[in-house]
């Protein structure tokens, strides 16, 4: 076993054994729907500080839709979303930005804008919460480009110059332009190479280690799962079936779980 292998491992133990560790987000009987078809109904969750959270599904159960509400880019019919403490839906325009200037967000594809450099879409968010003098902002740009990986001749290309593996760690980097306390990150792996996802999969485990970040990622990737969540939480039904670590995940009877996590591909991935 590897270095950075034992170091993950006392990291998950440390995190574990503060089972009342601080709740940094609390969603409570959340139901969203869409025309007549409500996709989430009476949903709970708990999101522990300085945890990285595994969040997975079948296609089609939720997993964004929850996300992309938690973010107030969805309506939600009922239930309280309450992030760092406060509830979402009773702030004002100026408290939600307060609250959205200390988490930042991964989207699928990357999101990045096609017409701005890498340099200026890290600069969106501080040009949009902070009063920067154009020289800050440059070297703010600069040195989230270096925490993310990428070279610094990267800066200045646009987003079709750059391969899939570069386009997340761009978008990363943007995402913690305003050095957030909490990282949304949705299917961050996903369209990468083998190599390449793990090697972001180490990214994201040495900044939450580093940041203290807590990581809040909707992921179908199996290695993701196992070599970097603290914990997972299970969506179908409707809501959250169950939640625990990877190792009560391996032991669960609950049929979806048990077919993911123990089925074919799962013991294709233990046996390679």
């Amino acid at each position: 076993m590897g270095s950075d292998e034992v170091d993950l491992e006392t990291l998950h133990a440390s995190r574990e054994r503060d089972a009342d560790a601080d709740i940094i987000l609390s969603a409570r009987d959340i139901t969203v729907g869409f025309g007549s078809k409500v996709i989430l109904q009476d949903l709970n969750l708990d999101v522990r500080r300085g945890e990285v959270l595994g969040f997975v599904g079948g296609s089609g159960t939720g997993k964004s839709v929850l996300m992309r509400t938690i973010l107030g880019l969805n309506h939600k019919r009922k239930g309280t979303i309450e992030v760092f403490g406060q509830d979402l839906s009773s702030l004002s325009s100026e408290q939600r930005r307060n609250v959205e200037r200390r988490w930042g967000v991964l989207f699928q594809q990357g999101a990045l804008f096609s017409s701005l450099t890498v340099k200026q879409n890290i600069q969106v968010p501080m040009r949009e919460h902070l009063d920067l003098s154009p020289k800050l902002m440059d070297e703010l740009a600069t040195l989230k480009i270096e925490l993310v990986g990428l070279p610094q001749d990267s800066a200045d290309k646009f987003p079709s110059e750059l391969s899939g593996g570069m386009i997340k760690r761009a978008s990363l980097a943007r995402a913690l332009a305003l050095d957030p306390d909490l990282v949304f990150l949705d299917e961050p792996t996903s369209g990468l190479d083998p190599i390449g996802a793990a090697a972001f999969d180490k990214l994201i485990a040495n900044l939450s280690e580093t940041l203290g970040l807590t990581v809040y990622m909707v992921t179908h990737d199996l290695d993701s799962l196992h070599s970097i969540c603290d914990r997972i939480a299970v969506l179908g039904e409707k809501r959250v079936l169950v939640i625990g670590t990877i190792d009560e995940m391996m032991k669960s009877d609950q049929p979806w779980v048990k077919s993911y996590f123990r089925g074919e591909r799962a013991l294709r991935r233990v046996e390679g």
